[in-house]
Parts: C-alpha cells; sequence; structure tokens
C-alpha cells in the first residue's frame, strides 16, 4: 500500500506540455487566483449582518477589524499563502471537513432522478441499461476530443475514493494513461467487470453490452454474495479500517482495484419495495441517494466510485455521484446526452442477441472473520440511514422568464425567504460551485446575500408593502447574488479563502487567530442549507442531503426547453431533511418555497415594466 494503486493501463504517447502561465494568471498552469484580504473580509461581515444578533455585532466587527489591520495575524497569512507554490488540486476539505468522515451517501453523494421508464421485464431494463451505457461513453469520447480537454474527465472517469485514516484521497488516471475499457456491474450485491470498449478504446456497440449484461443477469441469483459495497456506505473511519483489512489479501486487492479502476458503475436494481418508501418521487429519491437500505438495493452500490448508474427493473433509474469531484451540471449534462443516445437506438430488446466478447468477469473476495460483523453494523447503518431521510419534492410548472432576472439567482433568493418563513431568521446557506474554469479540481461556496434577502422576506410578510417596493428588493437581492456568483465563478470567492488562510495558520503552527474562534464565525459555517442547480432537458430531479444535522439539502432542476426559443419547461425540486431532527420538516420547506415562487412569479409577472421590443 506504499505506492498510489493507480498506476496500472496502457499509456498514450505523452502529450507535448502546456506552456506555462506566468504566475498569478489563474488556470491549470499558474497559480490560483488570491482574493484580496480587505475584499474577503468585507464580504464575511456582510454575510454576519443578517446572522447575528445586534448586539453581537460589534464584537465581530472588532475581531474582523484587527485581524486585517496591518501587522495583524490576516496580512501574514495572506503573504504566506501568496508565497506557497502551486499544488496539484487535491479532493477538497471543505464544506465537506466537518462532514468527511461522516458516510459518503446523503451526507456527500449527490443524485440525479432520471424520468421513470417504462418496459414490460427484466429484458427492457437491460436494454435500457445497454443503451445508457453507449450514450455516457459516447460523451465521454465527445469530452476527449475537445480543445483543450475537461480537465476533470480523467477524475470522473475511471475516478473513486479510497478512505484514508485522516481524509480520503481521489484515484484518477495519470496524464497520458489509456483509459480503463470496462465498468463495473453490481446486481444482487455480486460485482462484474464487464467490457465497454474495443481495443482502440472505442464503445463497443449497444446490442454487444445488452448481450454482455444478458448472460450477467443468469450468472448473478439471488444468495451466496455478502453484501460487500454496504460498507462504503459506512463513516469513512469505519470503512477505512475494513479497506485496510481486505486489501492485505492479493485477491482483495484485484478485485477492488478493478472496481476502483473501472470507468464508472452500473446498478442493476431490484423494484423499489413499498417499505423502503414507495414508488413516488420520494421513494425513488432514496432508491438514489442511499439504496433503500439492506433489504433493498444499498448492497448494489460502491458509494466510492466517482459516477454509478442505476437502472432499475421497475423503471426507476438515476445516477448517484461525487460533488467533489464531478459538478452537478456536467452530470445533467451528461444524461440529456445520453437519453437524447438512447432514443436513436432500436427500442426493441431482441437486438440483444450478440455475442458479448469477452463475457462478463465476476470478481471475487476472500472474507476473513473479521469481515461478517462489519458488514451486519453496515446493515444496520444503512437501513437506520433510509429510515431517517425524508424526501419531499415537488414541480413547479409556472416558474417562467423571471422578467429578464436569472432564474438560479431568483431561486437561491426564494429559499432564502422560505427559510425565514419556516424557521423565523436566516441561516448559513451555501451551494458548492465548481471552480473547474480557473481551478480544475477545486470548489468554492456560493452564498447568498443576506440583508437584502431579509429585507425582501420582511417586505413580502409586510401587508401594507406596496408591491413596487416588493418588487425593488427583489431586483436588488437577485442582482446581489448575480454579483456574487460572478465572484465565485472567477475564484475570487471569500469562503475558500477563510479557510486557507485558517488552514495555513494551522500548518504553521500558529494559535488561531480570535476571528475563526468567535461563535460567530462557527454560526457562519453551520450550513443549514446547503443548494444544488442544474438545468436539464430531461427534467431530471436533483438531490442533495444537508450538510449539518440540522439543515436542509434542496435540488433544483431547472427543465430547459428542447428548442431555446421556448419558454422554460418549470422546475423540480426535491427537499432532503432528517426526520431525526424535530427541528427540520422536508415538507414543510417545501410548501414554503412552493407558496414563495409562486409570490415572486406573480410579482414579476403582474408588476413588472414591460420590457423592450
Amino acid at each position: 500500500m506504499g505506492r498510489s494503486p493507480w498506476v496500472w493501463g496502457r499509456r498514450r504517447a505523452p502529450p507535448a506540455p502546456p506552456p506555462a502561465a506566468p504566475s498569478g494568471v489563474p488556470g491549470r498552469g499558474g497559480r490560483p487566483p488570491l482574493p484580496a484580504l480587505g475584499a474577503t473580509l468585507g464580504r464575511l461581515l456582510g454575510v454576519l449582518e443578517a446572522l447575528v444578533a445586534p448586539g453581537e455585532r460589534d464584537r465581530t466587527r472588532r475581531l474582523v477589524r484587527e485581524f486585517g489591520a496591518p501587522g495583524g495575524a490576516g496580512p501574514r497569512l495572506q503573504e504566506r499563502l501568496r508565497r506557497q507554490p502551486p499544488a496539484p488540486p487535491r479532493l477538497p476539505e471543505w464544506p465537506w471537513g466537518s462532514s468527511e468522515r461522516l458516510p459518503l451517501p446523503v451526507h456527500t453523494s449527490a443524485g440525479l432522478v432520471l424520468p421513470r421508464q417504462d418496459w414490460e421485464d427484466w429484458r427492457g431494463q437491460l436494454w435500457f441499461a445497454a443503451r445508457l451505457i453507449a450514450g455516457v461513453l459516447d460523451y465521454r469520447v465527445q469530452l476527449e476530443r475537445r480543445d483543450p480537454p475537461e480537465p476533470w474527465v480523467q477524475a470522473a472517469f475511471g475516478g473513486c475514493r479510497v478512505p484514508g485514516p485522516q481524509r480520503d484521497e481521489v484515484l484518477r488516471l495519470p496524464p497520458g494513461a489509456q483509459p480503463p475499457p470496462f465498468i463495473t456491474v453490481v446486481r444482487n450485491c455480486q460485482f462484474f467487470q464487464v467490457e465497454a470498449c474495443g481495443e482502440e478504446g472505442t464503445p463497443l456497440p449497444a446490442a454487444a453490452l445488452g448481450a454482455a449484461l444478458g448472460g450477467l443477469r443468469a450468472r448473478a441469483g439471488r444468495g451466496g454474495a455478502p453484501p460487500l459495497g454496504l460498507l462504503t456506505g459506512q463513516h469513512r473511519h469505519a470503512w477505512g479500517r475494513v479497506y485496510r483489512l481486505l486489501m492485505r489479501d492479493r485477491l482483495n486487492r484485484a478485485s477492488i482495484g478493478r472496481i476502483q479502476r473501472s470507468l464508472f458503475a452500473l446498478s442493476l436494481d431490484a423494484p423499489v419495495l413499498a417499505a423502503a418508501g414507495g414508488r413516488g418521487p420520494g421513494g425513488v429519491a432514496g432508491q438514489v441517494l442511499h439504496g433503500g437500505g439492506a433489504c433493498a438495493n444499498s448492497g448494489n452500490r460502491w458509494f466510492d466510485k466517482t459516477l454509478q448508474f442505476i437502472v432499475g427493473e421497475d423503471g426507476t433509474c438515476g445516477v448517484v455521484y461525487d460533488p467533489a469531484v464531478i459538478d452537478g451540471a456536467v452530470v445533467a449534462e451528461m444524461v440529456d446526452h445520453a437519453l437524447d443516445h438512447c432514443r436513436h437506438l432500436e427500442r426493441s430488446p431482441a437486438l440483444m442477441m450478440s455475442p458479448p466478447l469477452p463475457p462478463p468477469q465476476r470478481l471475487r473476495f476472500s472474507l476473513g472473520p473479521e469481515t461478517a460483523p462489519e458488514v451486519e453494523r453496515a446493515k444496520r447503518h444503512l437501513d437506520s440511514l433510509a429510515a431517517d431521510v425524508d424526501v419531499h419534492c415537488f414541480a413547479h410548472e409556472g416558474f417562467g422568464t423571471c422578467g429578464g432576472l436569472r432564474p438560479e439567482a431568483v431561486v437561491q433568493v426564494a429559499l432564502q425567504v422560505a427559510f425565514y418563513r419556516t424557521h423565523g431568521s436566516l441561516c448559513a446557506s451555501c451551494e458548492p460551485t465548481s471552480l473547474r474554469h480557473v481551478l480544475p479540481g477545486c470548489t468554492d461556496l456560493l452564498r447568498p446575500p443576506g440583508p437584502p434577502c431579509l429585507a425582501l422576506a420582511h417586505a413580502l410578510d409586510d401587508p401594507q408593502a406596496e408591491p413596487g417596493l416588493q418588487l425593488v428588493l427583489l431586483r436588488e437581492a437577485v442582482e446581489a447574488q448575480s454579483r456574487h456568483t460572478q465572484e465565485v465563478l472567477a475564484g475570487q470567492g471569500a469562503e475558500r479563502h477563510l479557510e486557507r488562510l485558517r488552514q495555513a495558520a494551522i500548518a504553521a503552527g500558529e494559535p488561531l487567530p480570535d476571528i475563526f474562534m468567535d461563535p460567530a464565525y462557527a454560526l457562519a459555517t453551520h450550513f443549514r442549507l446547503c443548494t444544488v442547480q442544474v438545468r436539464s432537458r430531461e427534467g431530471c430531479w436533483l438531490l442533495r442531503g444537508p450538510l449539518v444535522p440540522d439543515g436542509y439539502g434542496v435540488g433544483v432542476g431547472h427543465v430547459a426547453p428542447q428548442d431555446p426559443r421556448d419558454p422554460p419547461g418549470g422546475l423540480r425540486v426535491a427537499v432532503t431533511a432528517f426526520t431525526c431532527c424535530h427541528q427540520t420538516e422536508a415538507a414543510r420547506l417545501g410548501d414554503a418555497l412552493q407558496g414563495v415562487l409562486d409570490s415572486l412569479g406573480g410579482l414579476l409577472r403582474h408588476h413588472s415594466p414591460p420590457s423592450d421590443p
């Protein structure tokens, strides 16, 4: 285990090295952009303004002022960051820093629910799975042809987490390596290696993939296989301990290594059980996020994989992915492409008669007596997690053009108002955002503008407030949100910068500056609302679990029209909360959000000035 297990695979001719970018220029060849310290501290104060009680603001302002003053800790740490040499991107420690050792399902992993499919029997399931694989592989081929190539591709396809003693790492293909030609397929808790590409890396036709899945199904009968996949859904320190035990055995190293380096995983699930949430949107969402428990399909997962597609026998389909590695917008684009690819292939499963070559290979494991109790603990954990997660889904079809405002910004503002109506105050809120255009492999947090959102919430609840005033406040909040978005996408966000300053103090062995010990800072980083938004032509449901026990995860899918000239297709909203917390209720926040969207939509339709022709 001293060497990285990511050393396999045939190598292509090494590509010519890219020209080095000058220091200070963001991008793959240069130093990451470093925001100005004063700007970051100003943004922090703006966040705290709407969260901290008036009597505590003076103390917080004083600590921020002392931290940023000449000769203070802030300028010294900022200079230390400026002198750091560029480093390769690592798995983000934050905002998952507090939850990284928590289980991946729900707590870290995100999901996408595909439109429900309709087929008569298992043959339809396998034929759709074959076409979906072909569509995903076609998307990957198109990505590899882009110039310049997308830097995240080799982490997403063939990527996998590895549990470590202190933090996780992501295995990925080294530059110039030939991508593996196979995927991992799981059925009845049994793992198979299925060849998906030919000698030159060309994807196999859907008919050959379907024939391979048919042969796999005949071999993967029920029973006889311990549900090792459940272990990957355990707390990271528990799974890491078992992982190190398993990897001592040569057979286990080979089988786990094949899972890790496969392009992606595919789960062929049994029908959703009524006890696991039923076949409604909430039950389907649970199947994608966690598999429904040990008695349902949780054993059909390898949660460490960056990408895992789910095709259920009853038409339940989705994707579970690692948002620390791949962006939700990319997953939605991939699904759109794959489903469109499926439509251009023959729908009849009769074409699966082509002989698979080579046949699927079952991955086998050598398990010692110490493994069985760990599997039983993982069963209890996944069952408890499945019972504790509540998902409330609703579609909002009336969400229109937003009077020229950016729809994602309007939704983020609406979420703040909905939380205020539900709990009587605002909370720390974030939307993890990929920085792939300026810092490949890194993320930052997009926060909503607190004070403008609070002013709008008060105005909407005031029966005496004029619609004109409400509209002005809405536009101010949305414009502030749009400015924040552009800052974060340019690498100038405050959250990642603050965390880097904190880590610099720790690395230097210095006491943490008082600003990071202030209760106000703890309040500002206790994210009770974690959101994610994507656009999708297919009307997918986006799933995101809460970051904290008393929080919510909200996924919003914007249904993009097939023709850009057509009006938007509305929203698909999924609100997730833990039932063990009596302060949160997914349906209550969902109902409040639906009401706010109605109010804002009416305000924009009836009181916005007419747009220019």
